[in-house]
């Protein structure tokens, strides 16, 4: 097992304990990770104090510097991230691999950005500018499905703004945080980044922490309430990016075909883990059929197994708490609908569950209700456009979605009346770091990406000068 440290103040430092991390594929643990205790959490955010007026104080090409030699050192090692990715997340080793050259890209894409001061008048010896300045101490808590670019879209954006940061991975998936930490050591300065893990005890201590001024969290709309609940004592600035339950609307110029295809890499990718994946596809009546012996072939070829091994297209889920609720939702979908493809739960070790469609089902259904972040489909008919656009609509989150057809104009009016904060017309996941990401309803509060995203990671000040003259 590898020696992984907490990055703190610029050194590499064991924690106060450690815990086991499991690989999924197996359900055996492979490493141990350090976890940090509330002094070490202090530690970490009075370094992360200490060293912001200094960070703050370069100009923006000097911290694009920096920000670039990360991307650098991503890249000249992303094959061994990608292996440890897969480790301890689970996804096939060129989906790992993709997400930390997509890392690097992000961080260059911020390296690129920058924050000019706004004219809001100038006119008669009056000139009024928004000025923007960085928070100072941000924190950074991650999840489980994507460790590493959603770290990144965080400190990005952090870092160019002039703030510093503590990062919290989830504890099933922590050492690649851990890892990009050591490469962090040598390039940032001391106290700029830090890392501290736990198992979930430290989440209140930094969400309530007086020298914290702002928490990013991307996770779990349950867990989201808490942390703007309890970051609402010292009134930080948060940014949530919470859960979906993503529809996809079928419209009938398509081919089935080519909608089974899209919709079903869209739904299966990481194993269904993404908050942004298709969780329920809407098809006309007329072609229901056709799609579902379509989307069903594409399910039943699947190789599911380890992500190291060759040919692997699904792995498996992260966790045991989320392989058991997927398990209960497939299991009370297959009393409700009809099972299309899959549905039956390998015996063997391993989280695994193949990609499975359900058919038949009422949209009361849990797995049509509720977010299964997993491989598990609920395919659904309908006949009229309004009755999918307000079926669509009825759900309490608002993150993401769908809609594929021929006529584009069509297909954009259709997506026009979809309440989600992104809409995707004859595409999924077009996820581009210089375009905005945000949820609506429960699915978020705030945004990551673009140059809204930077923005949040900064305080707006308005400067209003008049001539002494016109004084």
């Amino acid at each position: 097992m590898s020696d992984f440290k907490l990055l703190i103040d610029g050194e590499l430092v064991d924690g106060a304990s450690t815990f086991d991390v499991v690989n999924p594929a197996t359900e055996q643990a492979f490493a141990k990770c350090p976890k940090a205790d509330e002094a070490l959490l202090n530690r970490a955010v009075a370094a992360a104090k200490a060293a912001f007026p200094a960070w703050a104080a370069l100009s923006f090409d000097e911290r694009a510097g920096y920000v670039n030699r990360l991307a650098d050192a991503l890249e000249a090692r992303i094959d061994e991230f990608a292996r440890l990715l897969t480790s301890e997340q689970g996804k096939p080793l060129n989906q790992a691999a993709y997400e930390i050259g997509g890392s690097a890209y992000v961080l260059r894409a911020f390296a690129a950005m920058r924050i000019k001061d706004k004219v809001l008048r100038d006119e008669n010896g009056n000139k009024v500018i928004e000025h923007r300045t960085p928070l100072g101490v941000c924190a950074s808590i991650t999840p489980w499905n994507f460790p590493v670019v959603l770290l990144m879209n965080k400190l990005g954006a952090c870092l160019i703004a002039g703030n510093t940061m503590v990062a919290k991975p989830a504890p099933t998936t922590p050492l690649t945080t851990l890892l990009f930490g050591e490469v962090a050591k040598d390039i940032l300065p001391k106290g700029v980044f830090n890392v501290v893990c736990d198992e979930n005890e430290l989440g209140p201590l930094i969400t309530a922490h007086p020298d914290i001024a702002k928490v990013a969290f991307t996770g779990s709309t349950g867990t989201g309430k808490k942390v703007m609940a309890s970051s609402a004592s010292t009134v930080k600035r948060v940014t949530l990016e919470l859960g979906g339950n993503d529809a996809a609307i079928v419209l009938d110029d398509v081919s089935p075909a080519v909608a089974a295809e899209k919709i079903y890499n869209g739904a299966m990718t990481n194993a269904g883990q993404i908050c942004v994946a298709i969780k329920r596809a809407y098809v006309p009546e007329g072609m229901y059929d056709e799609f579902c012996t379509e989307i069903a072939k594409l399910a039943n070829n699947a190789v599911v197994d380890d992500g190291t091994q060759q040919g692997t297209t699904v792995g498996p889920i992260q966790n045991k708490m989320q392989y058991d609720k997927v398990k209960g939702l497939l299991e009370d979908a297959k009393s409700r609908g009809t099972v299309i493809a899959g549905g039956d739960i390998p015996d063997r070790a391993g989280y695994f569950i193949p990609p499975t469609i359900i058919g038949d089902l009422d949209d009361d259904a849990p797995l049509v209700k509720e977010e299964q972040f997993g491989p598990v489909l609920p395919v659904l008919k309908y006949s009229d456009i309004e009755d999918v656009i307000a079926r669509a609509n009825d759900s309490e989150f608002g993150l993401g979605g769908t809609v594929w057809g021929k006529d584009l104009d069509r297909a954009m009016d259709v997506a026009r009346r979809i309440d989600t904060g992104t809409l995707w017309v004859n595409q999924h996941l077009a996820i581009d770091p210089n375009i905005p990401f945000r949820g609506v309803k429960q699915s978020g509060l705030g945004g990551e990406l673009g140059e809204a995203g930077l923005n949040e990671y900064t305080q707006a000040h308005i400067i209003n000068a008049v001539s002494l003259e016109n004084a």
